[in-house]
């Protein structure tokens, strides 16, 4: 099972480092209609925007009914807020919860075919082995996705862009979860899957870009059941991981929803697009506690 469809959307939804250093060529210009709904009561509306945090150059993504829940917008929330000029936050609660003294090497844990391709990505990150021997395995291996990923070739997704568009208008920018919070749903994986992630890493660049490829088709089409079956195949050997990443995270950001409808106002919730789609989705569990949720797009 592949990085990008196991673990790189979640990893590229939390780093805007990681999108910011993937440069892309020219490419065709694509049209887009990913998925967008909302959820109202007499005096709120909270718009649902499922988005993918890499693409390829020149997607056009935008459409009237999105730019409509745009404009009408008061708040913009985003999964986690992250100041693309200054990475010191990600990387001081990377260093608090991802180094621990006494481990292994990381060589040593992963499997003895996959040490050769270690050695080869963690040359490309310019940085000692030693280095990752301190961390924890989720660590080093987020750390070396941000080196693999700047190999593919791909542009920052939506959320840069929109957030770049509230602030400009002086609207209120707000997350669902800390920098620190995200981190910590990594630090708590058993590591038995911290070694499965970082194994997953040392794919080869390119079969990572096509995955991903395949992954902002189904986006683009606004296809959700396509994507609800692409999240469900990441997770389907690994029920932590899914309860850690997917579950446990789409039932906060649920009850966070309901919870909005006693504020007046419109906000524009634009979280990745996996967490929106299929059973166990935030669409779906605020369909189940009886709210009514209109897809517009």
């Amino acid at each position: 099972m592949g990085l990008i469809k196991r673990f790189g959307r979640r990893l590229a939804a939390f780093s805007a480092i990681a999108a910011t250093a993937c440069a892309s060529p020219a490419a065709e210009a694509r049209e887009a209609s990913p998925a967008l709904w909302k959820v109202a009561d007499a005096d709120t509306t909270v718009y649902l925007f499922g988005t993918i945090h890499l693409l390829p150059k020149d997607t056009s993504w935008r459409s009237p009914a999105f730019e409509k829940a745009v404009k009408s917008a008061d708040t913009l929330v985003l999964e986690t807020l992250i100041d693309e000029n200054d990475p010191t936050p990600v990387f001081a609660a990377l260093n608090k919860l991802g180094v621990s003294p006494g481990l292994p090497p990381l060589a040593d844990r992963v499997k003895p075919e996959k040490r050769a391709a270690l050695a080869t990505v963690i040359a490309k990150s310019g940085a000692p082995a030693e280095v990752y021997d301190k961390m924890e395995t989720w660590a080093a291996g987020y750390l070396l996705l941000l080196v693999q990923l700047s190999q593919i070739g791909l542009d920052p997704g939506v959320e840069s862009t929109i957030k770049a568009e509230f602030s400009a208008e002086g609207k209120t920018i707000g997350q669902l979860e800390t920098n620190a919070e995200q981190l910590g749903f990594f630090d708590g994986l058993p590591e038995a899957d911290q070694e499965a992630f970082l194994e997953g890493v040392l794919e080869d660049p390119a079969a990572m870009k096509t995955q991903l490829t395949q992954m902002v088709d189904a986006w683009s089409r606004g296809d959700v059941k396509a994507i609800a079956r692409t999240f469900g195949e990441e997770f389907q050997d690994s029920p932590e991981l899914k309860k850690a990443l997917l579950l446990k995270r789409n039932a906060n950001w649920a009850r966070w929803v309901k919870g909005r409808l006693d504020k007046p106002g419109t906000v524009l919730v634009a979280v990745g697009a996996g967490h929106l789609a299929g059973d166990g989705s935030v669409v779906s569990l605020l369909e189940k506690q009886g709210l009514k949720v209109t897809r517009v797009q």
